[in-house]
């Protein structure tokens, strides 16, 4: 997967059809996942205090329906490879708050919690980069539209 996208965005030529519908699979299938997990919280199952079930559902969900919001609603102005990338960093981003939130209350010294520091080191490049795609999508020309007739 980090083949593909260092491809697609470093290379000369746009990548192909079977490479795109890879990265929307790869991207489907991780927002699957995440909306399993954040399942037990949604229905209170998790275990864990309303504040923390509460961030994790609103920054998991609002994340996801914000980054789809804005690929459809501004769909003309990505380039197809784009549109997808920006599929898998909000799925990875989705995913990854889920994570910080779940485990920023694990007991214990940094040593032991190395996986949750890696996590937040992590976290900031890819919000960085999902909010780059989006500016350069509003950043781009409107497309050039004949008015109707009425």
């Amino acid at each position: 997967m980090i083949w593909l996208k260092t491809r697609a965005l470093f290379s000369a030529r746009p990548s192909t059809r079977i490479e795109r519908r890879l990265i929307w699979s790869v991207a489907g299938l991780s927002i699957a996942g995440t909306l399993a997990v954040q399942t037990p919280f949604l229905l209170h199952l998790a275990g864990t205090s309303n504040w923390q079930s509460f961030s994790i559902l609103s920054l998991g969900f609002g994340i996801l329906i914000a980054s789809a919001a804005i690929l459809i609603g501004r769909r003309r102005h990505f380039s197809p490879t784009r549109a997808c990338l920006a599929g898998l960093e909000t799925a990875y981003l989705a995913n990854a708050e889920l994570c910080l939130i779940v485990y920023s209350e694990a007991t214990g010294n940094i040593g032991s919690r190395v996986g949750w520091v890696v996590m937040l080191v992590i976290v900031w490049p890819m919000l960085f980069e999902l909010v780059w795609y989006f500016i350069q999508s509003f950043q781009s020309q409107a497309p050039d539209i004949s008015p109707r007739a009425i």
